[in-house]
């Protein structure tokens, strides 16, 4: 297992990259050019600036999060290919900076979607909330007035600039459907995997969060089922998952540790959370502690082990602790206190298999 950690880039982070290098265990940073626009050409010179930096602080660049991708791409629009060009060109130029994985998803419109960014725990910390009524009683109309109303509705990747936008696209998906999405991936694929299998990169898709249709907007990374129809839309070995557990673990059918041991061979990136789901479908984020949520981390961390997982991982979120002032979901303290809760566990499996095996080779002698 190869710990990353999450970096925005100077200006975007309270983190610095001296802290990060701090963290036992932490090899790489996490990143993007988030002021380079959805289906535009990454530029040479701004992918160096990162990779200098952090290489002043010993951590590697080596997973990207995320290129992401055009709409017209998802929506399958006869413009699509003028982006698919430009994704690939980003491809080829990460490549020679050292990426090995590049984290995207294909969700409609809008990324992971929560309405509290700073909903109260019992501890006193606070932490990303998703009350699932006030999103599906909300139609599209309705959103785009709450928005534009500076709604507490959580919107990532969204600033009030593009929201204009926000009509239109709309009507646009109204006539695609989840089929229509699916060929839409597929198209994606065909055109970016053989461009990934040239220069070593793995495209690992993130599941859709929450895992389930918000606005009427199809979504489709969404379970096992899908998650196994995906990589068989193209088998090579460069089309591959980030799995989070956080974004499946939101809907408590998907059993996270039995995906890990079905596509362990395909998942490039791992996303290590917890979320507490309450019986009316509302989550909130927790602490990486098993009890604390819904998802039993430890035995998804033992699938990984058990199955010689050597991708790269990160904490994903995190609460916040102590005043800390951070982007929501992305502060220092809890994702750092997450890591090493991780390498806990793994180290305590490592052991755990090492005296098994000393056992058995002195019983073997015996």
């Amino acid at each position: 297992m190869r710990m990353v950690f999450r970096w925005f880039g100077e200006g975007n982070d309270t983190v610095t990259l001296e802290q990060i290098k701090q963290i036992p265990g932490v090899e790489g940073i996490v990143w993007a050019l988030h002021d380079v626009p959805a289906g535009e050409e990454w530029p040479m010179d701004k992918i160096i600036e990162v990779k200098e930096k952090a290489e002043a602080c010993s951590l590697n660049i080596e997973v990207v999060e995320s290129v992401n991708v055009h709409e017209d791409i998802k929506l399958g629009l006869s413009t699509r290919d003028h982006y698919i060009e430009n994704y690939k060109r980003t491809i080829e130029k990460l490549a020679q900076a050292g990426v090995k994985v590049i984290c995207y998803n294909f969700m409609p419109v809008f990324d992971w979607i929560r309405t509290d960014l700073h909903k109260e725990l019992e501890d006193g910390s606070t932490a990303l909330f998703y009350e699932k009524n006030k999103i599906e009683n909300i139609n599209p109309e309705e959103l785009v007035n709450e928005i534009n109303k500076d709604s507490a509705l959580t919107m990532p990747g969204w600033e009030p600039e593009r929201l204009e936008y926000l009509t239109n696209l709309f009507k646009a998906y109204k006539d695609v459907d989840e089929e229509q999405l699916w060929n839409n991936l597929e198209y994606f694929l065909e055109k970016i995997i053989p461009i990934a299998e040239q220069h070593g990169i793995k495209m690992a898709i993130h599941p859709d969060d929450p895992p389930w249709s918000v606005f009427g907007l199809p979504r489709i990374i969404t379970s096992q089922e899908n998650l196994r129809r995906f990589l068989g839309l193209n088998e090579s070995d460069s089309n591959c998952l980030t799995l989070c557990s956080g974004s499946l673990g939101a809907n408590l059918q998907n059993n996270v540790p039995d995906m890990i041991r079905e596509f362990s061979d395909r998942i490039a990136f791992a996303h290590i959370r917890n979320v507490r789901v309450y019986e009316n479908g509302n989550f909130i984020e927790t602490s990486h502690r098993a009890k604390d949520g819904s998802i039993d981390i430890c035995e998804v961390v033992k699938a990984y082990h058990e199955m010689g997982f050597e991708g790269y991982c990160r904490p994903d979120h995190g609460r916040h602790l102590w005043g800390e002032s951070c982007r929501p979901g992305y502060g220092l303290y809890d994702r750092a206190l997450g890591i090493m809760y991780l390498w806990g566990i793994w180290d305590s499996l490592v052991k755990s298999r090492k005296e098994s095996q000393s056992y058995d080779e002195f019983a073997i002698k015996s």
